[in-house]
């Protein structure tokens, strides 16, 4: 199958690697140019870790040659790229296609379902709760793969597309998904947010100086009172949806195979079969800069739809933006395009459906 990759970081490189390993041909637009001179000429992508080998690399030189004749387009850029990318996307996109956002965040899906519906094209478009697999770039042409997850969920919008939604994430990546109801579940399923927000929080000086720091090894029993605390209110939000996602416990035990327990003990052993895996080195990560404008702010929108109070999730938006000087629900620019406001409970729920 000849699919797009839209975004080449590590997770997008892992992709290319696994789907042409698997007999897929894939095609790299790299937003930022970075790819086309990387692997220029001859140039293949080295790989390491869970996947050791060479591949060859096809590179677009803009999305709409990527995205030509593609039979999927998966996206994979990060979170504070992906209203740029879905705006550059949606005019190539055609009937026959099937989009995986990988992985999803904020209400990205429904702004590309709208941009698409202004143009009368009805596409499936697969969202994940996380990646397929875990990566990061370890050089100018090559990727370190150090996990391949043996069980993703995923939604389609529109719903009425799941099932077209879930074969292609499966003819790609095999028979590791689990469909879930709708979009909103996914949303409600990130784990990540509270968990980062949480472990940056109990780490914040260690982070600042550069140090090193074990991610897992370092959520003590109070870092993980935290995210317990926060789960509790995620899944209050969950219910004033009608939905029912997993606990953070039953995240730990599905994804990583540990008993159950206060998330701290959890950790804990994660740490002890994964003590390699560490903490950012700066305040300028991921952790901070996308889990909170494109994951706690899109919490808070909801909690405010819903009339759910969310006062740690509200928190963590205000430490962070004294600790980073920023205005991080300024920074997330899917919202303003979307006027949550005008929504009820329901009705924006039907439009995470598109229904």
């Amino acid at each position: 199958m000849r699919v797009a990759i839209i975004g080449f970081g590590g997770i997008g490189r892992g992709y290319a690697a696994y789907l042409t390993a698997q007999g897929h041909e894939p095609v790299i637009w790299s937003p930022s140019g970075a790819a086309l001179a990387d692997f220029a000429g001859d140039a293949s992508l080295t790989v390491t870790g869970k996947l050791e080998t060479a591949v060859p690399l096809r590179v677009a030189r803009d999305c709409a040659e990527a995205v030509a004749g593609a039979e999927a387009v998966i996206v994979t850029v990060q979170a504070n790229g992906f209203k740029t990318v879905l705006d550059a996307l949606a005019p190539h996109l055609v009937a026959g296609q099937s989009v995986i956002i990988s992985a999803h965040c904020s209400f990205a899906a429904l702004h590309l379902h709208r941009l698409l519906q202004e143009r009368g094209v009805d596409v499936p478009i697969a969202a994940w709760a996380t990646t397929a697999l875990t990566a990061r770039k370890s050089g100018p042409r090559s990727v370190h793969v150090s996990g391949i997850r043996a069980k993703l969920d995923v939604a389609t919008l529109p719903v009425r597309h799941a099932q077209a939604g879930l074969d292609a994430c499966r003819a790609l990546f095999g028979d590791r998904f689990e469909p879930r109801e709708d979009v909103l579940a996914i949303m409600l399923s990130n784990l990540n947010p509270p968990a980062h927000v949480a472990n940056m929080l109990g780490n914040l000086t260690r982070a600042e100086r550069g140090e090193d720091w074990p991610n897992y090894g370092s959520i003590t029993q109070g870092v993980g009172r935290i995210v317990d605390a926060m789960d509790v209110e995620r899944l209050a939000l969950a219910g004033a949806f009608g939905l029912s996602v997993r606990s953070v416990q039953d995240h730990y035990v599905h994804s990583f195979g540990v008993a159950p327990g206060p998330v701290g003990e959890m950790a804990a052993a994660v740490y002890r079969n994964r003590p390699e895996l560490l903490g950012p080195k700066t305040l300028d990560t991921r952790f901070i800069t996308e889990d909170v404008p494109f994951g706690l702010v899109p919490l808070e929108a909801l909690g405010q739809v819903a009339g759910v109070a969310l006062p740690l999730h509200q928190a963590g938006i205000a430490l962070f933006d004294a600790i980073c000087a920023r205005n991080f629900r300024a920074e997330n620019d899917l919202l303003p395009a979307l006027d949550l406001g005008r929504f009820s409970a329901a009705q924006l729920h039907r439009e995470l459906r598109g229904d």
